[in-house]
């Protein structure tokens, strides 16, 4: 963002060593990537950038590095103070090139860009082919800051153009449209320089194979360093005299990164014993990262890393059942206390709900602003699994937040979910200049102007100054950018205050809420930042999750808890509405029923790009809780038939685990077996739960297969499991849910659409438990029955002796063997919390 904070780059001893050594073979010889180093450099160079992309930096670094160069140029380019920057309006009418026709909000930005920009393709290969010249790859995405950065100071330059329309083919990539071609090149920067992001720049030869890159490059020569007029020329001249030096250079990194990235398993599941002390050594690792002061794990910036708080939830369930209740409370008041503080900070959109991508300082309070629904979701369950345990509607609320901002800004016509929200904006109507988080932040005066009269508590309750408050670190401003301007932040209790105005507390609330709806409204008269309303089916299978859980556990809220804007107060039961949409719209539009393949993304059509393994893993994953959290049998069905198609064309059946492409594009010169769980889990740690989960509903040779295919892929990142299981918090709980030796089933028989069905459901889902399975099924439906009768016998049998009039019979069961039926939601309750089920 506009405000940059210095990065400390996480590069292991080994990297540095090996990029020292790539320089002085800049004359003769190839880089070298020792299997050993790249594998630590996936931890560490995914730990420091891929959960956290578009990274706020004084001294943005950015590398270019090539054995062809003499020396290699390194290149540390701090970026101007001031990063607002003028909409791209002007080239409009004098410029058009190629992206024009394409869909992709982020390839649509540079239409009118002076640059001859092709989209990812053969076109664009043959071109450079037929010129023989290198390829120029920038890849970003619609709502990334320094993205537009760079488009305004180079691509929109004549004279930047000329230099890359007459020495290269320059390709524009959607990172979010092709997360497949983003994953080969961002993996070749990080393992020359152990750091990336976006915008990510390499340069390419005709062939595909990576010359050299970095992130963002300034347009001029700064502070010594060459800017990217500079870097063009270098390039180019390279490319004339030492064509070949660069080209076997870079096909033997491909080969070298190839072969470290498609790891595969030496044995066909986990030594004994390594789930529970993954589990154990991750947790414990995350705990000496947490903020004891500001809550969160680990430094600034901060991220909401969703599989952190998700895998110290689990180990606090797994402490609690063994005794450890200390321990247990420990881990669970780490979260909690995590989880108030980012609610209470910046980094939460206070006035229209949702959350920013992080925080740049500790205190979660200057946000970089953009919004992405792959954050929403995922912070949707954290929420939701901490109201489940404490009871505590504090949580319960934010959750709603999240998901009533969705539901008002970020759903299409047809249900479909959109991708982000852009952090920078116009800072006026008639304004031609953007800003980050021009959109979100207030002066003083204009607090009292909208609020009136109760602006006084208002102000001292988000901590709002004349001067302006992102003063509460150094990092928060440290150049001065909101000067004069407010990011709401509460430093003090609601308690504490409604006492100190004298003023009831339910009362003191609805003034909040009352105030924050008067800033909306006039809000909602800014120019928005930009809406990247692309549909990607991966991030609305996360947001269908948390849409179809909060149906049913938001039900255990107290009755009569007061919701204060912008939380609605929704019945509950309409997210179940909103999940199935997005899954209707998916499965009429990006999905192909002959083929039984989706597609990835749909703007204006569906895209060229198929699905990818997050896609599938994501969705099922979605299904799955659409299904147990009361949805038709039809979903269910539909996850059986996805995670089908999963393993035909993504499953390594030899070496374990799950590619993330399907191998059939050969432009893309990387298949990998993707593991680290950042700002999104990875599929491989999803599939394994899914294939978990899948495994206890079912039974014989199905739930064996789904068993076998996770303890193989589990196998095969043995390795990181035990050495660096804090890269891999989800993949953790993985293992340890295959390791628990009974599967938990809870089966519901009776009428779907009844009250008492719905009542079941409320109690089934009021405890937290990721150990269990939920099956409901009416024995009057010859649908439901039918496809037990073929997956799982023991249903339709235990439906066809379990019919009650009027009642819904509970079934709690280990491996399908029950205890006595239960028909009271309060005793099916309290025999889940017993702990003797």
């Amino acid at each position: 963002m506009s405000q940059m904070a210095t990065r400390n780059l996480l590069v292991p001893s080994a990297l540095s060593q090996t990029t020292n050594s790539i320089n002085s073979y800049y004359a003769t010889n190839p880089p070298s990537f020792p299997n050993s180093m790249l594998r630590r450099l996936l931890f560490y160079s995914s730990k420091s950038t891929q959960s956290r992309p578009n990274s706020p930096l004084k001294f943005r670094p950015i590398l270019l590095l090539s054995s062809a160069l003499n020396p290699p140029i390194r290149i540390f380019a701090m970026a101007g103070k001031d990063q607002t920057f003028t909409a791209s309006t002007s080239h409009q009418n004098k410029h058009t090139n190629r992206l024009a026709s394409e869909h992709s909000p982020y390839l649509l930005q540079h239409a009118h860009n002076p640059v001859d920009w092709y989209p990812w393709g053969e076109e664009a290969f043959e071109q450079a082919r037929q010129r023989d010249v290198p390829i120029f790859l920038s890849i970003g995405y619609s709502t990334c800051h320094w993205c537009h950065v760079m488009e305004v100071e180079s691509f929109e330059d004549a004279g930047v153009a000329k230099l890359l329309n007459d020495g290269f083919i320059s390709i524009k990539v959607d990172r979010e449209e092709r997360p497949d071609v983003d994953k080969v090149y961002m993996t070749y920067v990080q393992a020359l320089y152990g750091g990336g992001g976006w915008p990510l720049s390499v340069f390419l030869s005709p062939d595909l194979k990576p010359l050299m890159g970095g992130t963002y490059f300034p347009p001029d020569d700064k502070y010594g360093r060459p800017g990217f007029k500079t870097v063009l020329g270098k390039v180019k001249e390279a490319w004339e005299t030492k064509k070949e030096v660069l080209v076997k250079s870079g096909t033997f990194a491909i080969e070298q990164l190839s072969e470290a990235l498609s790891a595969t398993a030496l044995s066909d599941k986990l030594s004994e014993g390594l789930a529970q002390s993954a589990l154990r050594k991750c947790t414990e690792d995350l705990s000496e990262s947490y903020d004891p002061k500001y809550g969160g794990f680990g430094a600034a910036p901060k991220f909401p890393r969703p599989s952190e708080p998700q895998a110290m939830i689990y180990q606090s369930k797994k402490l609690w059942e063994i005794g450890k209740t200390s321990e247990a409370e420990k881990h669970l008041k780490m979260v909690s206390f995590s989880l108030q503080c980012m609610a209470r900070g910046g980094v939460h959109d206070h006035v229209g709900g949702g959350f920013h991508r992080y925080s740049v300082d500790e205190c979660w309070h200057v946000p970089h602003f953009e919004k992405m629904l792959y954050d929403q979701g995922q912070l949707v369950n954290v929420y939701l699994d901490v109201f489940s345990i404490t009871k505590d509607v504090f949580y319960s609320c934010v959750a709603r937040d999240i998901l009533d901002y969705l539901r008002r800004d970020m759903i299409g016509p047809n249900g479909e979910i959109f991708s982000a929200e852009d952090a920078d904006s116009a800072e006026s109507q008639n304004s031609t200049k953007k800003k980050e988080g021009a959109f979100y932040v207030w002066s003083n005066a204009e607090v009292d102007d909208i609020v009136g009269e109760l602006a006084t508590p208002f102000k001292e309750h988000y901590y709002i100054k004349k001067s302006g408050n992102c003063d509460l670190s150094q990092r928060s401003d440290p150049d001065k950018e909101f000067k004069g301007k407010n990011v709401l932040i509460e430093r003090n209790s609601a308690e504490t205050l409604a006492s100190k105005y004298g003023i009831p507390l339910e009362n003191y609330q609805e003034i909040l809420g009352e105030s924050r709806k008067k800033l909306f409204d006039a809000r909602s008269k800014r120019p928005r930042p930009h809406l990247d309303d692309k549909v990607i089916v991966s991030w609305n299978g996360l947001a269908v999750s948390s849409f179809a859980r909060a149906s049913k556990i938001l039900k255990n809220e107290p009755t009569g808890t007061k919701f204060n804007f912008p939380v609605a107060g929704t019945d509950p039961r309409e997210y179940m509405e909103v999940a199935k949409k997005a899954l209707l719209f998916i499965k009429e539009n990006l999905y192909d029923p002959q083929s039984r393949r989706l597609q990835h993304s749909f703007r204006n059509g569906p895209s060229k790009a198929p699905g990818f393994l997050d896609d599938y893993a994501f969705l099922i994953s979605g299904l799955l809780d659409v299904y147990e959290y009361g949805g038709e049998i039809s979903w269910l069905s539909w996850a059986v038939e996805l995670q089908e198609t999963q393993d035909e064309v993504f499953l390594d059946k030899t070496g374990g685990g799950y590619f993330n492409t399907t191998g059939e594009d050969e432009s893309v010169l990387l298949r990998v077996k993707e593991d680290h769980d950042g700002a999104e889990p990875s599929g491989n740690s999803v599939s394994a739960i899914n294939l978990v989960r899948l495994a206890s509903m079912f039974t014989g040779e199905r739930s064996d297969r789904y068993k076998q295919n996770a303890e193989h892929l589990l196998a095969v990142f043995e390795k990181r499991l035990k050495e660096a299981p804090v890269a891999v918090p989800l993949m953790c709980c993985a293992a340890d849910m295959l390791a628990v030796p009974s599967k938990k089933q809870v089966v519901l028989v009776g009428k779907k659409d009844s009250p008492e069905m719905e009542r079941m459901l409320v109690s089934v889902h009021s405890s937290y438990d990721p150990n269990k399975s939920v099956i409901h099924i009416d024995p009057s439906d010859e649908e439901e029955m039918g496809f037990w009768e073929e997956k799982n016998p023991n249903i339709p049998a235990m439906a066809k002796s379990n019919v009650v009039a009027e009642k819904v019979v509970a079934l709690v069961c280990r491996d399908f063997a029950c205890k006595a039926p239960v028909m009271d939601p309060k005793s099916l309750e309290a025999l889940l919390l017993s702990g003797k089920a």
